[in-house]
């Protein structure tokens, strides 16, 4: 993953520059409650937040806590002793792994605003969603970054032209995620990259099936494959060659649930500390007579919480 260093906020940065937040800049009189709580009801009109939780499901936590490494045996156990006796308790159900100790990092942005390029009343709203976006951004690349590193041992490569049948090779990578965890894949992220590709393949054929196989949108991909949800993904993000896919050509299928628990088996998550009664974010405005430095920060951390049964399939073209 191509990380962007950005200058640390020795507030000396010019107006407009994005830079890493400085901690002991932020203080009880520059935190923002209206902004912050803009936060709360703000929608995400690039949908960047829906796709992350699609990817990594948020799990609220303390900042430091401790979790266990998933382990899929679990969603196969059964007991035939739970009928409890007259003055006895039920049967204590425990969640068994590897227990690991974790944190979540405090992560965020700011941007100085000269007062004299702003207009309207509501600049500082479209400035803290302008950083929300950035910081939604990176998590993603996290997410996918966690993926990527992980998947290397079960990935496959494919051709997809005229002969091939993509989805058939999808389903075989589904099957053989099953085969080695018990429990099928329900997830697929597919780059926008290998959608086209997976429909260039179809059209090619010019036969009915293919024709059907071509028209189909995501969500009837999903009931074709049997998983829960398929979702393209096209965002992209700016690194030194320009604007880059930050999927491209690749698919990964994995299990994870947005209900999850923090110890229940999955293959990734994205651990959250809520903040001021709930919310995600915090927002600071540090108010200045000439500009105003907005600051957005959070504490996350996505982790990998199970390695088995993540499929990577990179495609080319014939």
């Amino acid at each position: 993953m191509n990380v962007e260093i950005l200058p640390k906020d020795d507030g000396f940065q010019g107006c407009g520059t994005i830079c890493a937040a400085n901690e002991a800049r932020f203080t009880t009189s520059t935190y923002s409650e209206p902004l912050t709580a803009f936060t709360v009801g703000w929608k995400d009109s690039e949908q960047i937040e829906e796709l992350l939780n699609f990817i990594a499901p948020v799990i609220p936590v303390a900042k430091r806590f401790e979790f266990k490494l998933s382990n899929n045996e679990q969603c196969f156990l059964s007991e035939t002793d739970d009928i409890r006796s007259i003055g006895a308790s039920f049967k204590r159900v425990e969640f068994v792994g590897t227990s690991i100790t974790s944190r979540t990092y405090n992560k965020g942005l700011t941007v100085r605003v000269d007062h004299d390029d702003v207009a309207g009343d509501d600049w500082r709203e479209r400035y803290v969603q302008l950083l929300l976006q950035r910081l939604l951004r990176n998590e993603l690349r996290r997410a996918i970054s966690a993926l990527e590193d992980n998947a290397e041992f079960i990935s496959a490569s494919y051709v997809w032209g005229s002969a091939a049948n993509p989805d058939s090779h999808v389903r075989a990578e589904l099957e053989a995620a099953a085969d080695i965890t018990g429990i099928r894949p329900n997830r697929i992220v597919i780059g926008e990259g290998a959608w086209d590709l997976r429909s260039d393949s179809y059209d090619a054929q010019n036969t009915a099936g293919a024709t059907r196989a071509a028209g189909l949108t995501p969500e009837e991909l999903a009931r074709k494959l049997f998983v829960d949800e398929v979702r393209v993904m096209s965002a992209r993000y700016q690194s030194s060659a320009g604007k880059s896919n930050l999927l491209g050509n690749k698919i990964y299928a994995f299990y994870t649930r947005n209900d999850i628990m923090k110890d229940e088996p999955a293959n990734i998550k994205r651990f959250v500390t809520p903040i001021d009664g709930g919310s995600t974010f915090r927002v600071y405005a540090d108010e200045r007579s000439k500009f105003t430095d907005l600051t957005v920060e959070h504490y996350s951390n996505v982790v990998l919480t199970s390695k088995e049964g993540i499929r990577k399939l990179t495609v080319t073209a014939s």
